[in-house]
């Protein structure tokens, strides 16, 4: 099935001369890992094509390249490839118009929104998919596009930590090394350098998080609490993997205000049991069953998705 759909997706991009890449709003790793390296391979293969990865920056990540703006003449004459993405509503800029459009994603399973859709759930990250993309095709595995995927796969796995990391991933890890050469130890510099103010956040979340009796942990970050450590709403949500291993809860959240997106609230959940994809559906959002994020209108959903979240956690604790 693997090697069928990526034989398919090569046919595609071999056959359109302009490519536009997208994915989701409120980008991570592997979001990012995932969509410069598709485009990188492209263009290392392909040098001719006009290739395109589009939305909104995220500043802690400006290290893994830049981002394009595009219309909608261009996106008329385009194949438009989202990956890491399940759901149209959280694909980052408009996508419609493309005279075809893929779907490359690891996510479960929420809504058909591209014509060929490729989704492997068992995977761990979107960035291993695009491994296996380029490994049984002819797509070009250059320095830079190793870097990215790798970044991706690390990232998206908390450093293979994670329960959906397979022989599967580390076969493909090691190809990669392998084949490219990287010096996977200098990713990391990128990847987990941060500035002394991210610290000192990080001290604040600690002292402040709120954990109810079931033994859920949360966080309402506020535009005045940005403000005090001069940090934005992407940064505050990748905070949420450093409080992994904290036996005073299984399951965290936070929600912080993020004004470069209408000032909705972003939300990401973790989990060490609680099944927390199926509450963040309810609310419009999504991902795995222990990693999902959310998009929410206000504090006053915040409030309600809190309760949802504990009462996951209470009917886990209860079984």
């Amino acid at each position: 099935m693997c090697k069928r759909m990526c034989k398919r997706i090569y046919k595609l991009i071999k056959k359109y001369d302009s490519i536009v890449i997208a994915r989701h709003v409120g980008p991570d790793p592997d979001a990012l890992g995932s969509q410069l390296a598709l485009k990188d391979s492209i263009l290392a293969t392909f040098p001719n094509k006009k290739v395109y990865a589009v939305g909104n920056p995220a500043s802690r990540f400006r290290y893994m390249g830049g981002l394009d703006g595009i219309d909608s003449d261009i996106m008329s004459k385009s194949l438009l490839i989202v990956t890491d993405t399940p759901n149209k509503k959280r694909v980052d800029g408009y996508m419609d118009g493309a005279l075809c459009s893929i779907k490359i994603d690891h996510h479960p399973f929420v809504e058909k929104f591209c014509d060929v859709e490729w989704i492997d759930d068992t995977s761990c990250s979107a960035s291993q998919m695009v491994m296996e993309l380029i490994f049984n095709t002819g797509l070009k595995l250059t320095e830079s596009v190793a870097e990215k995927l790798y970044i991706g796969v690390v990232a998206d796995t908390n450093r293979f930590l994670f329960s959906y990391t397979s022989s599967k991933t580390f076969e493909l890890v090691s190809r990669l090394i392998r084949e490219s050469g990287i010096d996977f130890t200098k990713v990391y510099d990128n990847l987990y350098l941060r500035p002394l103010k991210e610290v000192k956040f990080e001290g604040f979340i600690a002292n402040n998080l709120t954990v109810t009796e079931n033994g859920f942990a949360y966080l309402k970050v506020t535009q005045d609490i940005l403000d005090q450590f001069d940090v934005d709403a992407a940064t505050a949500g990748n905070m949420v993997n450093n409080f992994n291993f904290i036996e005073d809860f299984v399951a965290w959240g936070m929600f912080s205000i993020d004004k470069g997106n209408g000032d909705t609230i972003r939300g990401s959940l973790r989990s060490r049991g609680p099944v927390i994809n199926e509450v963040a559906a309810e609310f419009g959002g999504g991902g795995h069953k222990m990693a999902s994020g959310v998009r929410l209108k206000n504090f006053d959903e915040v409030d309600l998705i809190i309760e949802a979240l504990d009462k996951a956690c209470l009917e886990y604790k209860t079984k």
